[in-house]
């Protein structure tokens, strides 16, 4: 007997094919229920595991696109905590409905990180029938991968009408490709799955993102525009409880899109401007970094309406508390440097060492640095900071490196990037060409290949 295969069967119903003028229609049907929340566990619990092939496309039940999680390790969490009772309810559940609500929390619990233990090995049948025992006929048994370790992070729901979803309120579903980049005493078992699989109990617990550096990441969803600006909030110290907007002079809640809880609906500055000034909630409800502030426009990718399912944007940062003061920045990117996982229990084929993959290229007006935010089997993320060196704002700059071996890259953002064999070239999207004195502005890719350090990098500034 082998695991379930649970595909993402969650419906992105709550983004549009098509914005319009008439988007604050939409914005209406999507307004978040009244914030009902669950119960979590404040200390290890212990649930059964199931894997899942993949987030699906576009996104993920929080709202992410799957490749630009910060990690290829994540988990997806129980939508309904419904015992023998396989109904789709409404999602997001109305407060009217809180006893029904598993901790995906509607999507209040997006974007946080869970370290998982292995447990036990099911030896009878645990097929996840509605009402019944989930190790029948057998017995739970603990083996050779008993307490093998691994962070992950919350990036899709478990809505499905079987026992694991419903009967089990700390049922995890994991991501398939992670099962074998659990580690015990310091080693990958890497051959956790299939053969060793079955069916698991794990213990699983609430953490901070594990060595968080850098801040987060924004970006807009397929069909964003100026009367429809739906954003997805990534790279979360902490989770995510709320975002707000600054609009006429005031603050103000956005609403979730749907119960996708890294992606909110917010306004511009004015009514239909293009421009906006955000601030985020944690999942403790406190300002994140003591009331921050992130400013950005709308990509000119977007100026009708944003066609990829995520266009990530660079932002400016300040603040209202003058505690944070100090770390206002008069430029930032949305595509800062940030660990994925540093702790004792990550997998050694995702490292956070920045040191063995970072690559700089050295003097002049402009410089460039390549570091390593995140690596796993068969590829990497990597962010790259362009710095203007010089004494006047750049217009345009234009960077080039090259890969070590056959690297490819998968995907990026935040500049044009072409790759021809192993020299890679990228320069600013018309967004991001002026870089201020003494200013930064960061990139991004994800890369299909071994993660080894870039060679020749250059940088160049108009």
């Amino acid at each position: 007997m082998t695991a379930r295969v649970r595909g993402a069967l969650w419906a992105r119903l709550a983004v549009p094919a098509i914005a319009t003028a008439g988007a604050a229609l939409i914005v209406l049907a999507l307004q978040h229920s009244a914030r009902a929340t669950v119960p979590e566990p404040t200390a290890p619990v212990t649930g059964n595991a199931t894997y899942f092939d993949g987030l699906g496309s576009p996104y993920g039940g929080c709202g992410m696109p799957q490749a630009e999680l910060e990690t290829q390790n994540f988990v997806a969490l129980n939508v309904f905590d419904t015992p023998g009772d396989g109904t789709f309810y409404p999602r997001p559940l109305p407060a009217a409905q809180a006893d029904k609500m598993g901790l995906w929390n509607n999507g209040r619990n997006c974007g946080r990180w869970v370290r998982v233990k292995i447990g036990d090995y099911c030896t009878g049948v645990n097929d996840g029938a509605l009402g019944q025992a989930f190790c029948r006929n057998g017995a739970w048994t603990a083996d050779a991968y008993n307490d093998g370790t691994l962070d992950m992070l919350v990036a899709d729901s478990c809505g499905d009408s079987n026992a694991w979803c419903r009967d089990d309120k700390y049922h995890l579903d994991l991501s398939k490709d992670s099962l074998n980049r659990f580690v015990k005493n310091g080693a990958a078992m890497t051959d956790l799955y299939p053969s060793h699989w079955n069916n698991r109990h794990i213990s699983w617990q609430f953490i901070p993102a594990p060595s968080y550096t850098g801040d987060i990441r924004i970006g807009f969803l397929s069909g964003a525009q100026r009367y429809w600006p739906a954003i997805a909030v990534s790279r979360l110290p902490n989770g995510l409880h709320g975002v707000e907007y600054f609009a006429d002079g005031a603050w103000k809640a956005a609403t979730m899109n749907g119960d996708m809880g890294q992606s909110y609906i917010i306004g511009g500055t004015t009514s239909g401007a293009t421009s906006f000034r955000i601030r985020v909630r944690d999942s403790s409800d406190a300002l994140l970094f003591g009331g921050r502030e992130y400013s950005f426009s709308l990509p000119a990718a977007c100026s009708s309406q944003c066609s990829a399912p995520y266009t990530a944007t660079t932002y400016t940062t300040g603040t209202t508390s003058p505690s944070a003061s100090a770390s206002a920045s008069a430029s930032a990117s949305a595509s800062p440097s940030r660990s994925a996982s540093a702790s004792p229990s990550a997998s050694p084929s995702r490292s956070a060492s920045t040191s063995p993959s970072a690559s700089a290229s050295t003097g002049g007006a402009c410089t460039a640095t390549v570091t390593t935010t995140n690596s796993w089997s068969g590829g990497y993320q990597a962010d790259v900071t362009v710095t203007n060196n010089g004494t006047a704002p750049s217009t345009t700059w234009t960077m080039k490196f090259s890969f070590a071996g056959s690297q490819t890259i998968a995907s990026s953002w935040n500049a044009v990037v072409s790759q021809s064999g192993q020299q890679v070239t990228a320069s600013n999207q018309p967004y991001n060409g002026a870089i201020p004195a003494n200013g930064t502005t960061t990139w991004g890719m994800v890369v299909n290949g071994t993660n080894q350090p870039v060679t020749a990098v250059s940088c160049s500034l108009r």
